[in-house]
């Protein structure tokens, strides 16, 4: 059986709107996963538990780091939500 590989795009090849555009859609994946963890958390049992709280622990930890890098290419708040509406609007127009 063979395996097929995704060929990675190269870093450079991107402009910087792209590459604030991935840090934004990186931000919203791991809060999500940050809050799935958190919810199954409350009913794990057993083991269970501590696969959980490693899980928080590690989002929480990406997503820090995330938001400070997000800080020092200058992408607030604002401008998150505009890059998520340009993308749902250019996904969308179809």
């Amino acid at each position: 059986m063979q395996e097929e590989f995704v060929k990675e795009y190269k870093i450079k090849d991107k402009t910087k709107d792209e590459l604030n555009t991935i840090l934004v859609q990186s931000i919203i994946k791991t809060n999500n996963e940050l809050q799935n963890a958190r919810k199954n958390y409350e009913f794990a049992e057993g083991e269970l538990i501590d696969y959980y709280l490693y899980q928080i622990k590690a989002n929480q930890s990406k997503l820090n780091y995330l938001i400070k890098k997000s800080k020092v290419n200058g992408i607030t708040i604002d401008r998150i939500r505009q890059i998520e509406l340009k993308n749902i609007d250019k996904y969308n127009a179809v």
